[in-house]
Protein backbone atom coordinates (compact mmCIF):
# COMPACT_ATOMS: atom_id res chain seq x y z
CA UNK A 1 0.00 0.00 0.00
CA UNK A 2 2.66 2.16 0.71
CA UNK A 3 4.02 1.99 -2.70
CA UNK A 4 0.55 2.64 -4.55
CA UNK A 5 0.66 5.86 -2.32
CA UNK A 6 3.81 6.97 -2.54
CA UNK A 7 4.04 6.08 -6.23
CA UNK A 8 2.48 8.34 -8.01
CA UNK A 9 2.90 11.45 -5.81
CA UNK A 10 6.66 10.36 -5.06
CA UNK A 11 7.22 10.71 -8.51
CA UNK A 12 5.98 13.97 -8.93
CA UNK A 13 8.17 15.12 -5.91
CA UNK A 14 11.25 13.24 -7.04
CA UNK A 15 10.63 14.64 -11.09
CA UNK A 16 10.32 17.89 -9.77
CA UNK A 17 14.35 18.68 -9.49
CA UNK A 18 14.86 18.15 -13.15
CA UNK A 19 12.89 21.30 -13.88
CA UNK A 20 15.28 23.61 -11.58
CA UNK A 21 17.75 24.51 -14.02
CA UNK A 22 15.32 25.13 -16.26
CA UNK A 23 13.12 27.25 -14.18
CA UNK A 24 13.04 30.80 -16.15
CA UNK A 25 11.90 29.11 -19.34
CA UNK A 26 9.37 27.22 -17.34
CA UNK A 27 7.74 30.56 -15.51
CA UNK A 28 7.75 32.40 -18.91
CA UNK A 29 6.11 29.29 -20.61
CA UNK A 30 3.46 29.54 -18.19
CA UNK A 31 3.10 33.30 -18.61
CA UNK A 32 2.40 32.34 -22.11
CA UNK A 33 0.20 29.54 -21.30
CA UNK A 34 -1.63 32.48 -19.40
CA UNK A 35 -1.44 35.00 -22.57
CA UNK A 36 -2.97 32.02 -25.32
CA UNK A 37 -5.88 31.18 -22.27
CA UNK A 38 -6.41 34.90 -22.62
CA UNK A 39 -7.23 34.80 -26.00
CA UNK A 40 -9.44 32.24 -25.80
CA UNK A 41 -11.49 33.65 -22.51
CA UNK A 42 -11.83 36.70 -24.13
CA UNK A 43 -13.64 35.61 -27.79
CA UNK A 44 -17.18 34.40 -25.96
CA UNK A 45 -17.39 37.82 -24.22
CA UNK A 46 -16.80 39.38 -27.43
CA UNK A 47 -19.77 37.73 -28.71
CA UNK A 48 -22.09 38.46 -26.09
CA UNK A 49 -21.33 41.86 -26.46
CA UNK A 50 -22.02 41.92 -30.05
CA UNK A 51 -25.13 40.04 -29.65
CA UNK A 52 -25.93 42.44 -26.52
CA UNK A 53 -25.97 45.24 -28.89
CA UNK A 54 -27.79 43.51 -31.33
CA UNK A 55 -30.63 42.80 -29.48
CA UNK A 56 -30.72 45.53 -27.37
CA UNK A 57 -29.66 48.73 -28.88
CA UNK A 58 -28.42 47.97 -32.46
CA UNK A 59 -28.21 51.93 -32.96
CA UNK A 60 -25.14 51.41 -30.71
CA UNK A 61 -23.10 49.08 -32.79
CA UNK A 62 -21.29 51.41 -35.12
CA UNK A 63 -18.55 50.94 -37.49
CA UNK A 64 -16.22 52.43 -35.63
CA UNK A 65 -16.75 50.03 -32.44
CA UNK A 66 -16.81 47.11 -34.42
CA UNK A 67 -13.60 47.46 -35.71
CA UNK A 68 -12.27 48.22 -32.90
CA UNK A 69 -13.23 44.96 -31.11
CA UNK A 70 -11.88 43.53 -34.36
CA UNK A 71 -8.57 44.94 -34.07
CA UNK A 72 -8.14 44.25 -30.36
CA UNK A 73 -8.64 40.80 -30.53
CA UNK A 74 -6.62 40.62 -33.79
CA UNK A 75 -3.78 42.09 -31.38
CA UNK A 76 -4.57 39.93 -28.65
CA UNK A 77 -4.17 37.16 -31.98
CA UNK A 78 -0.64 38.16 -32.82
CA UNK A 79 0.14 38.17 -28.88
CA UNK A 80 -1.02 34.53 -28.92
CA UNK A 81 0.97 33.46 -32.14
CA UNK A 82 4.36 34.37 -30.19
CA UNK A 83 3.41 32.78 -26.86
CA UNK A 84 2.52 29.86 -28.66
CA UNK A 85 5.76 29.51 -30.50
CA UNK A 86 7.99 30.00 -27.82
CA UNK A 87 5.79 27.28 -26.06
CA UNK A 88 5.85 24.91 -29.02
CA UNK A 89 9.83 25.53 -29.46
CA UNK A 90 11.85 26.52 -26.05
CA UNK A 91 9.16 24.83 -24.19
CA UNK A 92 9.44 21.77 -26.21
CA UNK A 93 13.41 21.79 -25.81
CA UNK A 94 13.20 22.14 -22.41
CA UNK A 95 11.49 18.84 -22.40
CA UNK A 96 14.37 17.44 -24.53
CA UNK A 97 16.88 18.90 -22.27
CA UNK A 98 15.16 16.94 -19.14
CA UNK A 99 14.91 13.78 -21.07
CA UNK A 100 19.03 14.24 -22.02
CA UNK A 101 19.55 14.69 -18.17
CA UNK A 102 17.45 12.08 -17.22
CA UNK A 103 18.98 9.60 -19.31
CA UNK A 104 22.71 11.23 -18.37
CA UNK A 105 21.67 9.95 -14.79
CA UNK A 106 20.44 6.25 -15.53
CA UNK A 107 23.66 5.97 -17.76
CA UNK A 108 26.00 7.04 -14.74
CA UNK A 109 23.82 5.44 -12.51
CA UNK A 110 24.02 2.25 -14.73
CA UNK A 111 28.09 2.94 -14.99
CA UNK A 112 28.16 1.83 -10.95
CA UNK A 113 26.02 -1.07 -10.81
CA UNK A 114 27.48 -4.17 -9.30
CA UNK A 115 28.49 -7.03 -12.25
CA UNK A 116 25.40 -8.88 -10.17
CA UNK A 117 22.98 -6.69 -11.35
CA UNK A 118 24.14 -7.20 -15.42
CA UNK A 119 24.10 -11.23 -14.48
CA UNK A 120 20.09 -11.22 -13.36
CA UNK A 121 19.30 -8.58 -16.21
CA UNK A 122 18.97 -8.40 -19.88
CA UNK A 123 20.83 -6.06 -21.68
CA UNK A 124 17.63 -4.79 -24.31
CA UNK A 125 15.47 -4.45 -21.42
CA UNK A 126 18.32 -1.77 -20.27
CA UNK A 127 18.45 -0.53 -23.63
CA UNK A 128 14.28 0.07 -23.65
CA UNK A 129 14.47 1.72 -20.75
CA UNK A 130 17.13 4.48 -21.03
CA UNK A 131 15.90 4.97 -24.82
CA UNK A 132 12.50 4.16 -25.78
CA UNK A 133 11.12 4.95 -21.90
CA UNK A 134 12.18 8.33 -21.98
CA UNK A 135 10.92 9.43 -25.55
CA UNK A 136 7.80 10.25 -23.71
CA UNK A 137 9.25 12.05 -20.62
CA UNK A 138 9.97 14.97 -23.53
CA UNK A 139 6.27 15.91 -23.88
CA UNK A 140 5.36 15.19 -20.80
CA UNK A 141 7.74 17.58 -18.93
CA UNK A 142 6.75 20.11 -21.42
CA UNK A 143 3.39 19.45 -21.65
CA UNK A 144 2.37 18.26 -18.18
CA UNK A 145 2.03 21.64 -16.22
CA UNK A 146 1.08 23.72 -19.03
CA UNK A 147 -1.83 22.09 -19.66
CA UNK A 148 -2.92 21.67 -15.99
CA UNK A 149 -2.13 25.28 -15.49
CA UNK A 150 -4.06 26.78 -19.19
CA UNK A 151 -7.08 23.95 -17.83
CA UNK A 152 -7.27 25.24 -14.33
CA UNK A 153 -7.28 28.66 -15.50
CA UNK A 154 -10.04 28.18 -18.50
CA UNK A 155 -12.45 26.15 -15.49
CA UNK A 156 -11.60 28.72 -12.80
CA UNK A 157 -12.15 31.81 -14.86
CA UNK A 158 -15.35 30.22 -17.16
CA UNK A 159 -16.92 29.44 -13.80
CA UNK A 160 -16.75 33.21 -12.43
CA UNK A 161 -17.45 34.92 -15.69
CA UNK A 162 -20.67 32.21 -16.43
CA UNK A 163 -21.84 32.30 -12.55
CA UNK A 164 -21.93 36.36 -13.06
CA UNK A 165 -24.67 35.87 -15.85
CA UNK A 166 -26.86 32.79 -14.24
CA UNK A 167 -25.46 31.12 -11.35
CA UNK A 168 -28.29 28.27 -11.48
CA UNK A 169 -27.01 27.22 -15.15
CA UNK A 170 -23.39 27.54 -13.71
CA UNK A 171 -24.05 25.31 -11.37
CA UNK A 172 -25.80 22.66 -13.38
CA UNK A 173 -23.37 22.43 -16.40
CA UNK A 174 -20.53 22.37 -13.63
CA UNK A 175 -22.04 19.58 -11.82
CA UNK A 176 -21.38 17.31 -14.97
CA UNK A 177 -17.64 17.65 -14.36
CA UNK A 178 -17.04 15.63 -11.72
CA UNK A 179 -18.73 12.67 -13.71
CA UNK A 180 -16.12 13.22 -16.22
CA UNK A 181 -13.45 12.91 -13.43
CA UNK A 182 -15.28 9.73 -12.30
CA UNK A 183 -14.56 8.37 -15.59
CA UNK A 184 -11.61 10.32 -16.43
CA UNK A 185 -9.97 8.22 -12.93
CA UNK A 186 -11.31 4.87 -13.91
CA UNK A 187 -10.12 4.63 -17.36
CA UNK A 188 -6.47 6.33 -16.44
CA UNK A 189 -5.53 4.05 -13.92
CA UNK A 190 -6.68 0.81 -16.63
CA UNK A 191 -4.63 2.87 -18.87
CA UNK A 192 -1.28 3.12 -16.94
CA UNK A 193 -1.29 -0.59 -15.93
CA UNK A 194 -1.48 -1.25 -19.34
CA UNK A 195 1.01 0.96 -20.41
CA UNK A 196 3.72 -0.07 -18.22
CA UNK A 197 2.90 -3.55 -19.25
CA UNK A 198 3.37 -2.68 -22.83
CA UNK A 199 7.08 -0.77 -21.79
CA UNK A 200 7.90 -3.80 -20.22
CA UNK A 201 6.98 -6.44 -22.92
CA UNK A 202 8.98 -4.10 -25.49
CA UNK A 203 11.87 -4.34 -23.20
CA UNK A 204 11.38 -8.30 -23.51
CA UNK A 205 11.63 -8.29 -27.27
CA UNK A 206 14.29 -6.00 -27.36
CA UNK A 207 15.93 -8.75 -25.56
CA UNK A 208 14.74 -11.50 -27.70
CA UNK A 209 15.57 -9.63 -30.54
CA UNK A 210 18.99 -8.69 -29.46
CA UNK A 211 19.88 -12.57 -28.21
CA UNK A 212 18.68 -13.69 -31.34
CA UNK A 213 20.77 -11.14 -34.09
CA UNK A 214 23.88 -11.58 -31.77
CA UNK A 215 23.74 -15.12 -32.20
CA UNK A 216 23.12 -15.27 -35.85
CA UNK A 217 25.79 -17.08 -36.68
CA UNK A 218 24.88 -20.27 -34.32
CA UNK A 219 21.30 -20.11 -34.95
CA UNK A 220 22.56 -20.22 -39.15
CA UNK A 221 24.67 -23.28 -37.77
CA UNK A 222 21.70 -24.90 -36.51
CA UNK A 223 19.34 -24.21 -39.28
CA UNK A 224 16.78 -22.93 -36.07
CA UNK A 225 15.66 -19.68 -38.23
CA UNK A 226 12.09 -21.07 -38.12
CA UNK A 227 12.54 -21.45 -33.72
CA UNK A 228 13.70 -18.13 -33.68
CA UNK A 229 10.68 -16.89 -36.10
CA UNK A 230 8.36 -18.81 -33.71
CA UNK A 231 9.95 -17.06 -30.68
CA UNK A 232 10.00 -13.86 -32.41
CA UNK A 233 6.26 -14.86 -33.11
CA UNK A 234 4.86 -15.30 -29.41
CA UNK A 235 6.62 -12.31 -27.64
CA UNK A 236 5.50 -10.04 -30.84
CA UNK A 237 1.85 -11.44 -30.30
CA UNK A 238 1.67 -10.61 -26.44
CA UNK A 239 2.83 -6.79 -26.99
CA UNK A 240 -0.45 -6.86 -29.30
CA UNK A 241 -2.73 -8.56 -26.94
CA UNK A 242 -1.22 -5.76 -24.16
CA UNK A 243 -2.11 -2.88 -26.73
CA UNK A 244 -5.49 -4.36 -27.77
CA UNK A 245 -6.43 -4.27 -24.20
CA UNK A 246 -5.28 -0.74 -23.73
CA UNK A 247 -6.46 0.56 -26.62
CA UNK A 248 -9.82 -0.92 -25.50
CA UNK A 249 -9.43 1.47 -22.39
CA UNK A 250 -8.75 4.22 -24.50
CA UNK A 251 -11.60 3.99 -26.54
CA UNK A 252 -13.90 3.55 -23.65
CA UNK A 253 -11.96 6.98 -21.97
CA UNK A 254 -12.36 9.06 -25.20
CA UNK A 255 -15.91 7.68 -26.26
CA UNK A 256 -17.27 8.17 -22.63
CA UNK A 257 -15.72 11.80 -23.22
CA UNK A 258 -18.00 12.13 -26.41
CA UNK A 259 -20.91 11.49 -24.51
CA UNK A 260 -19.92 13.78 -21.61
CA UNK A 261 -19.60 16.78 -24.56
CA UNK A 262 -23.72 15.80 -26.00
CA UNK A 263 -24.52 16.18 -22.79
CA UNK A 264 -23.36 19.02 -21.42
CA UNK A 265 -24.59 21.14 -25.27
CA UNK A 266 -27.87 19.46 -24.52
CA UNK A 267 -28.24 20.65 -20.64
CA UNK A 268 -26.85 23.86 -21.99
CA UNK A 269 -29.69 24.15 -24.60
CA UNK A 270 -32.71 22.50 -22.62
CA UNK A 271 -32.10 24.73 -19.49
CA UNK A 272 -31.09 27.76 -21.07
CA UNK A 273 -33.90 27.46 -23.31
CA UNK A 274 -36.27 27.64 -19.66
CA UNK A 275 -34.46 30.19 -18.16
CA UNK A 276 -35.00 32.76 -21.40
CA UNK A 277 -38.33 31.77 -21.45
CA UNK A 278 -38.80 32.91 -18.00
CA UNK A 279 -36.92 35.86 -18.11
CA UNK A 280 -33.68 34.80 -16.46
CA UNK A 281 -31.06 34.76 -18.71
CA UNK A 282 -30.65 37.07 -21.92
CA UNK A 283 -30.20 35.81 -25.56
CA UNK A 284 -26.70 37.08 -25.28
CA UNK A 285 -25.94 35.28 -22.18
CA UNK A 286 -27.26 32.40 -23.68
CA UNK A 287 -24.64 32.83 -26.81
CA UNK A 288 -21.83 33.21 -24.04
CA UNK A 289 -22.89 30.35 -22.07
CA UNK A 290 -22.81 27.84 -25.26
CA UNK A 291 -19.56 29.37 -26.41
CA UNK A 292 -17.77 28.96 -23.18
CA UNK A 293 -19.06 25.58 -23.02
CA UNK A 294 -17.15 25.12 -26.48
CA UNK A 295 -13.93 26.13 -24.37
CA UNK A 296 -15.10 24.05 -21.92
CA UNK A 297 -15.23 21.01 -23.97
CA UNK A 298 -12.13 21.74 -25.67
CA UNK A 299 -9.99 22.08 -22.47
CA UNK A 300 -10.96 18.50 -21.65
CA UNK A 301 -10.56 17.50 -24.82
CA UNK A 302 -7.31 18.81 -24.57
CA UNK A 303 -6.84 16.84 -21.27
CA UNK A 304 -8.09 13.99 -22.70
CA UNK A 305 -5.54 14.03 -25.56
CA UNK A 306 -2.88 14.43 -22.75
CA UNK A 307 -4.06 11.59 -20.87
CA UNK A 308 -2.58 9.37 -23.07
CA UNK A 309 1.06 11.10 -23.43
CA UNK A 310 0.37 11.41 -19.54
CA UNK A 311 0.53 7.88 -18.78
CA UNK A 312 3.29 6.91 -21.31
CA UNK A 313 5.31 9.76 -19.48
CA UNK A 314 4.61 8.43 -16.20
CA UNK A 315 5.31 5.04 -17.08
CA UNK A 316 8.45 6.02 -18.49
CA UNK A 317 9.42 8.08 -15.45
CA UNK A 318 8.19 5.33 -12.91
CA UNK A 319 10.81 2.98 -15.03
CA UNK A 320 13.14 5.37 -15.06
CA UNK A 321 13.25 5.04 -11.43
CA UNK A 322 13.34 1.68 -10.96
CA UNK A 323 16.72 1.75 -12.25
CA UNK A 324 17.76 4.55 -10.54
CA UNK A 325 16.33 3.29 -7.09
CA UNK A 326 18.81 -0.13 -8.32
CA UNK A 327 21.12 -0.05 -5.09
CA UNK A 328 24.86 0.28 -6.39
CA UNK A 329 26.01 -2.98 -4.01
CA UNK A 330 30.13 -2.09 -4.48
CA UNK A 331 31.11 1.54 -3.91
CA UNK A 332 33.85 3.28 -2.32
CA UNK A 333 33.96 3.64 1.50
CA UNK A 334 33.27 6.62 3.58
CA UNK A 335 37.02 6.97 3.85
CA UNK A 336 38.26 4.98 0.64
CA UNK A 337 41.83 5.93 0.02
CA UNK A 338 43.86 5.49 -3.28
CA UNK A 339 45.78 2.78 -3.82
CA UNK A 340 49.54 3.32 -5.09
CA UNK A 341 52.65 2.25 -5.56
CA UNK A 342 51.72 -1.15 -5.52
CA UNK A 343 54.06 -4.06 -5.05
CA UNK A 344 51.51 -6.82 -5.84
CA UNK A 345 51.28 -8.90 -2.35
CA UNK A 346 47.99 -10.74 -2.61
CA UNK A 347 46.51 -12.19 0.97
CA UNK A 348 42.96 -14.31 0.85
CA UNK A 349 41.98 -14.30 4.26
CA UNK A 350 39.02 -16.74 4.76
CA UNK A 351 37.44 -15.66 2.11
CA UNK A 352 34.12 -16.80 1.44
CA UNK A 353 31.51 -15.94 -1.64
CA UNK A 354 28.27 -16.98 -2.45
CA UNK A 355 26.21 -14.79 -5.64
CA UNK A 356 22.91 -14.88 -3.56
CA UNK A 357 21.86 -15.90 0.05
CA UNK A 358 19.82 -18.52 -1.99
CA UNK A 359 22.81 -20.40 -3.86
CA UNK A 360 25.68 -22.65 -2.04
CA UNK A 361 29.04 -20.77 -1.27
CA UNK A 362 31.42 -20.88 -4.54
CA UNK A 363 34.47 -20.46 -1.90
CA UNK A 364 34.17 -21.56 1.53
CA UNK A 365 36.88 -19.97 3.76
CA UNK A 366 39.73 -19.54 1.42
CA UNK A 367 43.30 -18.56 2.29
CA UNK A 368 46.02 -17.99 0.02
CA UNK A 369 49.32 -16.01 0.26
CA UNK A 370 50.52 -14.40 -3.38
CA UNK A 371 53.89 -12.66 -3.14
CA UNK A 372 54.79 -9.74 -5.66
CA UNK A 373 55.68 -10.51 -9.47
CA UNK A 374 54.42 -14.56 -8.96
CA UNK A 375 52.23 -16.34 -10.85
CA UNK A 376 49.81 -18.03 -9.57
CA UNK A 377 47.44 -20.53 -11.94
CA UNK A 378 44.28 -21.89 -11.32
CA UNK A 379 43.25 -25.04 -12.39
CA UNK A 380 40.26 -27.47 -11.82
CA UNK A 381 36.44 -28.64 -12.77
CA UNK A 382 33.90 -26.13 -13.71
CA UNK A 383 32.23 -24.53 -10.99
CA UNK A 384 35.21 -24.78 -8.39
CA UNK A 385 35.34 -21.19 -8.34
CA UNK A 386 38.25 -20.13 -10.68
CA UNK A 387 36.82 -17.10 -12.06
CA UNK A 388 34.96 -16.13 -9.49
CA UNK A 389 38.42 -16.14 -6.97
CA UNK A 390 39.58 -13.76 -9.53
CA UNK A 391 36.53 -11.67 -10.09
CA UNK A 392 36.59 -10.67 -6.56
CA UNK A 393 40.21 -8.62 -6.46
CA UNK A 394 39.40 -5.91 -8.92
CA UNK A 395 35.99 -6.40 -6.70
CA UNK A 396 33.73 -6.83 -9.40
CA UNK A 397 31.61 -8.88 -6.57
CA UNK A 398 32.20 -8.37 -2.94
CA UNK A 399 33.19 -11.08 -0.42
CA UNK A 400 30.54 -12.98 1.85
CA UNK A 401 32.85 -13.16 4.73
CA UNK A 402 36.90 -12.71 4.88
CA UNK A 403 39.41 -10.44 3.57
CA UNK A 404 41.28 -9.46 0.52
CA UNK A 405 44.38 -6.96 0.68
CA UNK A 406 46.56 -5.59 -1.85
CA UNK A 407 49.88 -5.13 0.02
CA UNK A 408 48.87 -5.11 3.34
CA UNK A 409 45.70 -3.07 2.64
CA UNK A 410 41.66 -4.18 2.39
CA UNK A 411 40.79 -4.05 -0.91
CA UNK A 412 37.42 -2.39 0.51
CA UNK A 413 39.22 0.06 2.02
CA UNK A 414 40.62 1.36 -1.42
CA UNK A 415 39.10 3.61 -4.19
CA UNK A 416 37.24 1.22 -6.68
CA UNK A 417 38.89 3.46 -9.28
CA UNK A 418 42.88 3.10 -8.16
CA UNK A 419 41.94 -0.65 -7.73
CA UNK A 420 40.73 -1.56 -10.69
CA UNK A 421 43.25 0.57 -12.80
CA UNK A 422 45.75 -1.33 -10.88
CA UNK A 423 44.72 -4.76 -12.36
CA UNK A 424 44.24 -5.52 -15.84
CA UNK A 425 42.02 -8.90 -17.27
CA UNK A 426 42.22 -10.56 -20.52
CA UNK A 427 39.46 -12.65 -20.90
CA UNK A 428 38.73 -15.70 -23.35
CA UNK A 429 36.15 -13.90 -25.69
CA UNK A 430 37.49 -10.29 -25.68
CA UNK A 431 35.22 -7.37 -26.23
CA UNK A 432 36.35 -5.06 -28.92
CA UNK A 433 34.27 -1.62 -29.04
CA UNK A 434 32.57 -0.61 -32.40
CA UNK A 435 36.02 1.78 -33.53
CA UNK A 436 38.95 1.52 -34.74
CA UNK A 437 41.83 -0.89 -34.22
CA UNK A 438 43.65 2.50 -32.46
CA UNK A 439 40.54 3.31 -30.58
CA UNK A 440 40.44 -0.12 -28.96
CA UNK A 441 44.36 -0.39 -27.91
CA UNK A 442 43.56 3.32 -26.86
CA UNK A 443 40.82 2.43 -24.54
CA UNK A 444 43.46 1.09 -21.93
CA UNK A 445 45.24 4.38 -20.90
CA UNK A 446 42.80 7.27 -22.41
CA UNK A 447 44.55 9.95 -24.11
CA UNK A 448 47.45 7.67 -25.18
CA UNK A 449 49.95 8.96 -28.06
CA UNK A 450 50.22 6.99 -31.33
CA UNK A 451 53.40 5.86 -30.77
CA UNK A 452 52.77 4.26 -27.26
CA UNK A 453 49.47 2.75 -28.98
CA UNK A 454 52.15 1.11 -31.49
CA UNK A 455 54.95 0.38 -29.06
CA UNK A 456 52.04 -1.73 -26.67
CA UNK A 457 50.91 -3.40 -30.07
CA UNK A 458 54.27 -4.42 -30.59
CA UNK A 459 54.67 -5.88 -27.09
CA UNK A 460 51.38 -7.64 -27.77
CA UNK A 461 52.84 -9.46 -31.36
CA UNK A 462 49.54 -7.55 -32.95
CA UNK A 463 51.49 -5.06 -34.54
CA UNK A 464 52.61 -6.45 -37.81
CA UNK A 465 49.34 -7.73 -38.40
CA UNK A 466 47.83 -4.44 -37.42
CA UNK A 467 49.92 -2.45 -40.43
CA UNK A 468 48.61 -5.50 -42.74
CA UNK A 469 45.05 -4.21 -42.73
CA UNK A 470 43.44 -2.23 -45.02
CA UNK A 471 43.41 1.19 -43.10
CA UNK A 472 46.38 0.28 -40.24
CA UNK A 473 45.75 1.34 -36.81
CA UNK A 474 42.36 3.16 -38.47
CA UNK A 475 40.70 0.02 -39.88
CA UNK A 476 37.39 -0.24 -38.55
CA UNK A 477 36.98 -3.69 -36.50
CA UNK A 478 33.23 -3.60 -37.19
CA UNK A 479 31.04 -4.55 -33.65
CA UNK A 480 32.82 -6.73 -31.36
CA UNK A 481 35.44 -6.92 -33.87
CA UNK A 482 33.43 -9.23 -36.19
CA UNK A 483 36.29 -8.47 -38.86
CA UNK A 484 39.15 -9.74 -36.88
CA UNK A 485 39.61 -13.31 -36.08
CA UNK A 486 40.08 -14.84 -32.55
CA UNK A 487 43.80 -14.59 -32.27
CA UNK A 488 43.90 -11.23 -33.60
CA UNK A 489 41.05 -9.59 -31.52
CA UNK A 490 43.40 -11.17 -28.77
CA UNK A 491 46.17 -9.36 -29.55
CA UNK A 492 44.35 -6.37 -29.82
CA UNK A 493 43.18 -7.07 -26.24
CA UNK A 494 46.47 -7.97 -24.57
CA UNK A 495 47.76 -4.76 -26.32
CA UNK A 496 45.39 -2.65 -24.42
CA UNK A 497 46.42 -4.04 -21.23
CA UNK A 498 49.99 -3.16 -22.31
CA UNK A 499 49.18 -0.15 -22.57
CA UNK A 500 47.35 0.24 -19.00
CA UNK A 501 50.51 -1.05 -17.85
CA UNK A 502 49.30 -2.40 -14.49
CA UNK A 503 51.24 -4.18 -12.06
CA UNK A 504 48.52 -6.74 -11.41
CA UNK A 505 47.19 -9.09 -14.13
CA UNK A 506 44.54 -11.80 -14.58
CA UNK A 507 44.11 -14.25 -17.25
CA UNK A 508 40.59 -15.49 -18.10
CA UNK A 509 41.63 -18.93 -20.09
CA UNK A 510 42.80 -16.21 -22.56
CA UNK A 511 44.20 -18.71 -25.35
CA UNK A 512 41.47 -21.87 -24.83
CA UNK A 513 39.35 -20.73 -27.88
CA UNK A 514 42.25 -20.26 -30.49
CA UNK A 515 43.94 -22.81 -32.60
CA UNK A 516 47.37 -24.01 -32.09
CA UNK A 517 49.48 -21.01 -33.90
CA UNK A 518 47.43 -18.52 -32.80
CA UNK A 519 47.50 -20.21 -29.33
CA UNK A 520 51.43 -19.80 -29.93
CA UNK A 521 51.98 -16.27 -30.73
CA UNK A 522 49.38 -15.09 -28.57
CA UNK A 523 50.93 -17.36 -25.57
CA UNK A 524 54.29 -15.93 -25.88
CA UNK A 525 52.57 -11.81 -25.69
CA UNK A 526 50.78 -13.18 -22.55
CA UNK A 527 54.50 -14.22 -21.21
CA UNK A 528 55.82 -10.76 -22.14
CA UNK A 529 52.64 -8.67 -20.76
CA UNK A 530 52.99 -11.05 -17.17
CA UNK A 531 57.09 -10.45 -16.54
CA UNK A 532 57.07 -8.60 -13.39
CA UNK A 533 53.59 -8.33 -12.56
CA UNK A 534 51.60 -10.24 -9.89
CA UNK A 535 49.89 -12.97 -12.56
CA UNK A 536 46.35 -15.21 -11.95
CA UNK A 537 46.04 -17.37 -14.93
CA UNK A 538 43.01 -19.61 -15.18
CA UNK A 539 44.21 -21.94 -17.32
CA UNK A 540 41.93 -24.45 -20.19
CA UNK A 541 45.51 -26.50 -21.47
CA UNK A 542 47.50 -27.12 -18.62
CA UNK A 543 50.53 -27.33 -20.75
CA UNK A 544 50.80 -23.39 -21.02
CA UNK A 545 51.03 -23.20 -17.08
CA UNK A 546 54.19 -25.34 -16.63
CA UNK A 547 56.53 -22.69 -15.62
CA UNK A 548 53.99 -20.98 -12.94
CA UNK A 549 55.20 -20.10 -9.77
CA UNK A 550 52.37 -22.20 -7.98
CA UNK A 551 49.63 -23.65 -9.03
CA UNK A 552 46.22 -24.01 -7.21
CA UNK A 553 44.01 -27.02 -8.05
CA UNK A 554 40.32 -26.28 -7.27
CA UNK A 555 37.07 -27.91 -6.67
CA UNK A 556 34.37 -27.19 -4.88
CA UNK A 557 35.78 -28.21 -1.70
CA UNK A 558 38.54 -25.68 -2.21
CA UNK A 559 41.98 -26.01 -2.86
CA UNK A 560 42.54 -29.39 -3.24
CA UNK A 561 46.18 -29.30 -3.92
CA UNK A 562 48.91 -26.70 -4.36
CA UNK A 563 52.12 -26.21 -5.71
CA UNK A 564 54.38 -26.46 -8.79
CA UNK A 565 54.11 -28.26 -11.51
CA UNK A 566 56.58 -30.62 -10.81
CA UNK A 567 55.72 -30.89 -6.86
CA UNK A 568 52.04 -31.73 -8.07
CA UNK A 569 53.34 -34.45 -10.62
CA UNK A 570 54.84 -35.64 -8.04
CA UNK A 571 51.93 -36.19 -5.50
CA UNK A 572 50.11 -38.38 -8.33
CA UNK A 573 46.86 -36.68 -7.37
CA UNK A 574 43.75 -34.62 -9.54
CA UNK A 575 46.65 -32.76 -11.50
CA UNK A 576 48.25 -35.57 -12.18
CA UNK A 577 45.70 -37.21 -13.82
CA UNK A 578 44.39 -34.31 -15.37
CA UNK A 579 47.19 -33.69 -16.89
CA UNK A 580 47.99 -37.12 -18.57
CA UNK A 581 44.14 -36.45 -20.40
CA UNK A 582 45.53 -33.28 -21.56
CA UNK A 583 48.52 -34.52 -22.87
CA UNK A 584 47.46 -37.12 -24.68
Amino acid sequence: MQDKKSGKKGMFRRFLPYYKKYKGIMLFDMVCALFTTFCELILPLIARFITDKATTDIASLTTRAILSVGGIYLLLRIIDTAAHYYMASVGHVMGAKMETDMRRDMFAHLQDLSSSFYDNTKVGTIMSRITNDLFDVTEFAHHCPEELFISSVKIIVSFIILASFNIWLTLIIFAIIPLIVIFTRYFNQKMRVQFKAQRSQIGELNAQVEDALLGIRVVHSFANEECEKEKFEEGNGKLLSIKKLSYRYMAGFQSSTRFFDGLMYITIVVAGAFFIKYDKLTAADFTAFLLYAATLLGSIRRIVDFMEQFQRGMTGIERFFEVIDTPVEITDSPDAKELTDVVGEICFDNVTFSYSTETDNVLNQLSLQVKPGDTIALVGPSGGGKTTLCSLIPRFYDTTDGVISIDGKDIRSLTLKSLRQSIGVVQQDIYLFSGTVFENIEYGCPGATREQVEEAARLAGAHDFIEELENGYDTYVGERGVKLSGGQKQRIGIARVFLKNPPILILDEATSALDNESERIVQESLERLAKGRTTFVIAHRLTTIKNASTILVLTENGIEEKGTHEELLAQDGLYSRMYAMYSM
